[in-house]
């Protein structure tokens, strides 16, 4: 998923968490990691949604100033499927979900096997 340069800051900052494409066919998947400069946008939802649908708020929303500045941008090739797609920003080197280590595999907080000291 591509943005224009002038909306990436206020995605890196968090301001801009939802995007209106208009497409042939669905082209990203819920979950899905896609890069933008050096971290990833990773997309919560997809919505299908009507054209007339799309308003002023929704538009500022995006990091547009009027559904007709956002459907200047978005209006480009054959496509005629809408949707609202929220995502959110990881930076460079964050991870997403629960990361998993050696350590929580082990029986005991302590990572410790269990058995007694010798000596």
């Amino acid at each position: 998923m591509v943005f224009t340069k002038r909306l990436r800051e206020g995605i890196r900052r968090g301001r801009i968490r939802c995007t209106i494409r208009i497409w042939t066919r669905k082209q990203v998947k819920v979950g899905g990691r896609y890069k933008m400069d050096d971290g990833h946008v990773v997309v919560d939802s997809i919505e299908p949604m009507d054209i007339d649908d799309i308003t002023d708020d929704l538009s500022r929303e995006s990091g547009f100033e009027s559904v007709e500045d956002l459907l200047e941008t978005a209006k480009h090739g054959r496509g005629d499927q809408v949707y609202l797609i929220r995502f959110h920003y990881l930076p460079p080197g964050a991870w997403d979900g629960p990361r998993w280590t050696r350590a929580a595999g082990r029986s005991g907080a302590s990572g410790r096997s269990g058995r007694p000291k010798s000596g």
